[in-house]
């Protein structure tokens, strides 16, 4: 499914008839798509339906069973070379949490190699709005500010491409504003997105393309720009209700 971009510069994300088997289950049964740079996919769609795991084989995680996949250009698998390259949300935060949030921004960005760590970390805390607890652990934190530190770390490096699981999971009001706002400069400044998430609104403001997954597959494929909300409500509606 390409996207409408200019083929000038080659895509940030490149997917053909990937899939991805657990046993006999397939949890990716033949997804193909372009993401272009400044591009951002809100992919919709029930539990169980492979969202997870195509994030999870783009971050490098996971080995694709078949089908092709690159970021920025590199083949996947691709291991530390790929996971550089991207920054993961997920609504698992996945932090140390005996060590602090500026700790474990700091760990992030000298794990992939940044410049400039302390000025990086200080950047990424600032715009999460954890700054005043940046020295405090992490286990004395509330589930918000924690995902509000998982997400300094995922930002941290400067990804090309950012994959967000469920981003907005334990933030309040502000938290989720800072987030929105995060997005939006990424998209600004030409990072690609990938967002999952059941909140078509939440979803649909930030993208620049939309997808409906069931049964690990796109079964829609959309420009934002010709999306209808109350129409494409109803479409994921008759998603849910069979059964994903």
């Amino acid at each position: 499914m390409p996207s409408d971009t200019s083929a000038a510069s080659p895509p940030v994300v490149d997917v053909h008839q990937l899939t991805r088997s657990f046993g006999r289950r397939k949890a990716l049964a033949g997804v193909s798509f372009s993401l272009f740079a400044g591009e951002c996919l809100a992919v919709f769609g029930p539990n169980g339906a492979g969202k997870t795991t195509l994030l999870r084989v783009l971050a490098g995680l996971l080995t694709p069973s078949s089908g092709r996949a690159t970021v920025s250009g590199i083949d996947l698998p691709a291991g530390a070379e790929v996971r550089g390259r991207v920054g993961l949300i997920s609504h698992h935060t996945m932090l140390y949490d005996a060590l602090s949030p500026r700790e474990n921004v700091s760990f992030a960005a000298r794990l992939y190699g940044s410049s400039d760590v302390p000025n990086r970390v200080e950047v990424s805390l600032r715009r999460m709005a954890i700054l005043d607890r940046a020295d405090a652990p992490v286990r004395s934190l509330s589930r918000g500010m924690q995902q509000r530190v998982s997400i300094a770390r995922a930002m941290v490096h400067g990804p090309e491409l950012v994959l967000a699981d469920e981003p907005y999971t334990g933030l309040d009001e502000s938290g989720a504003r800072a987030l929105t706002e995060l997005l939006q400069d990424l998209r600004s400044s030409g990072t690609a997105i990938i967002i999952v998430t059941h909140n078509l609104s939440e979803g649909l403001a930030l993208a620049s393309h939309a997808a409906v997954m069931s049964r690990g597959q796109f079964v829609r494929y959309d420009d934002r720009a010709g999306v209808d909300i109350a129409s494409y409500s109803r479409i994921y509606r008759d998603t849910l209700a069979a059964g994903g």
